[in-house]
């Protein structure tokens, strides 16, 4: 279709799926994909049932997912995608830092992570690395996880955040995004009261003294996720009201 470049006239393009609850960023990475020869844009969906969908229709070379969906969330969405269709490379794009989110991306399956802050030839090398089926990991990451390896502990300068299990990391996100704890007990596919204990686990594990804090720390580390406030930096964090739900308020 691109005349400029004829090496790949004739030659099958990779489909990729695009799964974001964002019409803008699917649009915007769709367009970056049609411009390249090799590459194609296969479909979009908004949330997990409709992934699932269109990856059983399209059946798609790779997967972007955004680690944040409309009900749902990516993270689980790639466990499923895994058991159905454990050949699909998924590359995990997110706001949050990558030192925190990208082990866990991998672990439930992901073949790559990339923030949304990457320029767009990021997303480019990304994509062609994962259909060379590889792994895409910037730099800082490969570095960190060597680190790790060699020291068997976690790097004492990294986020507070990876003393956090993947489910309590989880949690602490949705909370950020202001969801009660039936909200999500339901999209984790958890108990009330196991969400609960996680929410106990985190506030332990971040020194953080009840409930207030905890949703202060979580609204903070979503909406500003480069910068998370350690307990000794709590006065830096947002001088914003925070809004806590009755369903929050009572679970507190």
């Amino acid at each position: 279709m691109n005349k400029s470049k004829p090496e790949h006239t004739g030659r099958k393009k990779s489909r990729i799926l695009l799964v974001d609850d964002h019409p803008l960023f699917r649009r915007g990475i769709a367009n970056l994909i049609e411009r390249e020869p090799d590459l194609s844009a296969c479909g979009e969906a908004d949330d997990a049932p409709s992934a699932l969908r269109a990856i059983a229709a399209l059946k798609p070379d790779l997967a972007i997912i955004d680690i944040s969906l409309k009900n749902s969330s990516g993270i689980e969405l790639t466990k499923n995608i895994k058991t159905q269709y454990p050949d699909l490379p998924i590359l995990i794009v997110s706001l949050h830092e990558e030192g925190v989110y990208a082990g866990i991306a991998l672990r439930a399956g992901a073949s790559g992570y990339l923030t949304k802050q990457e320029a767009p030839e990021k997303v480019l090398i990304a994509i062609r690395q994962l259909l060379k089926s590889g792994i895409y990991l910037s730099g800082a990451v490969t570095l960190q996880i060597v680190r790790q390896q060699m020291n068997g502990q976690e790097d004492r300068l990294a986020s507070p955040l990876q003393k956090l299990s993947d489910r309590e990391r989880e949690v602490f996100r949705l909370l950020g995004e202001w969801k009660g704890t039936r909200e999500i007990a339901s999209q984790l596919s958890l108990s009330i009261k196991t969400v609960e204990f996680y929410r106990e686990r985190v506030k332990v594990k971040l020194s953080l003294k009840n409930s207030n804090e905890l949703l202060q720390a979580a609204t903070h580390w979503t909406h500003e996720p480069i910068a998370f406030p350690s307990p000794q930096t709590k006065s830096h964090a947002p001088a914003h009201p925070i809004m806590i739900s009755p369903d929050q308020r009572s679970r507190a």
